[in-house]
């Protein structure tokens, strides 16, 4: 039900969306309601700021900072997992081959992983994150694109049920059992770090935070925007992750509204 209610919320409150509906219905009423004017020329300004101001940057940094790199010297661990959410299915069950959308690092990074530590499990965790059940999963084109960068397949773990970053850490952790001496990595995008550790944490899965896929340069990020669409793209993105954060604190799901170190 969870994860129904978290698709359906989104669906109707996405903050591109919502100005666009505000400003057509502005334009379409306008000249019968009072207001209508107004509201045309609040949500597309808003749109235009939104855009091209750092607002998404602004946003998303305190997310991508809270969790840092693990340090050079961190000794060897026993296994890595890897939270889906990088590949397109669709895309690429009907071109048949891997399609990488955004996140694709958490994919290069798990290679590189399995490389610099070569006795490491590799966990990949993710199914089909789609309402409508599918045969294929994110985790069994993940495994043929490890693979593919030369990954033993027998190093490969697949967590093939979860929909959601919840199910990433329940489900891993009941797949692999991991004991409290083993030393695990979580990769994900920075910007996802701090609800994907509160989860793993609740779900009783000890991890070490490798966080990738950077939107920002860290710190006080106030470039201007040169490209509208990657404005509004990152704007969204950060507030889809601020909801969540909040509505997984709200209904129990992590300990805390934004977890730490």
């Amino acid at each position: 039900m969870f994860f129904v209610a978290s698709k359906a919320l989104w669906f109707v409150s996405e903050p591109t969306a919502l100005l666009i509906l505000g400003a057509l219905v502005g334009v379409a009423l306008a000249g019968r309601v009072r207001f209508a004017r107004a509201l045309a020329l609040v949500c597309a300004a808003a749109l235009a700021i939104v855009s091209f101001a750092p607002n998404g940057a602004a946003l998303i940094a305190p997310l991508e900072d809270r969790f840092p790199q693990p340090p050079a010297d961190l000794p060897a661990p026993y296994g890595v997992v890897v939270l889906g959410g990088a590949i397109d299915e669709l895309a690429s069950k009907a071109r048949g081959q891997t399609i990488l959308g955004d996140g694709a690092e958490r994919l290069t990074a798990a290679a590189i992983l399995a490389r610099r530590y070569p006795q490491a499990r590799i966990l990949y965790t993710g199914g089909s994150a789609s309402l409508w059940p599918r045969r294929s999963t994110e985790a069994d084109e993940a495994r043929d694109l490890l693979v593919g960068l030369g990954v033993d397949a027998q190093r490969i773990v697949l967590e093939d049920r979860s929909r959601n970053t919840d199910e990433n850490a329940r489900f891993s952790a009941a797949l692999v059992h991991p004991a409290a001496d083993q030393r695990w990595l979580v990769v994900t995008s920075a910007f996802h770090m701090p609800r994907a550790m509160g989860l793993f944490r609740k779900a009783g899965f000890a991890v070490i935070a490798y966080p990738v896929d950077y939107h920002t340069l860290g710190g006080g990020d106030w470039r201007l925007n040169h490209d509208a669409a990657s404005g509004l793209k990152l704007f969204d993105l950060a507030v889809h992750e601020w909801i969540g954060l909040f509505a997984y604190r709200l209904s129990g799901r992590i300990d805390a509204w934004l977890p730490a170190p």
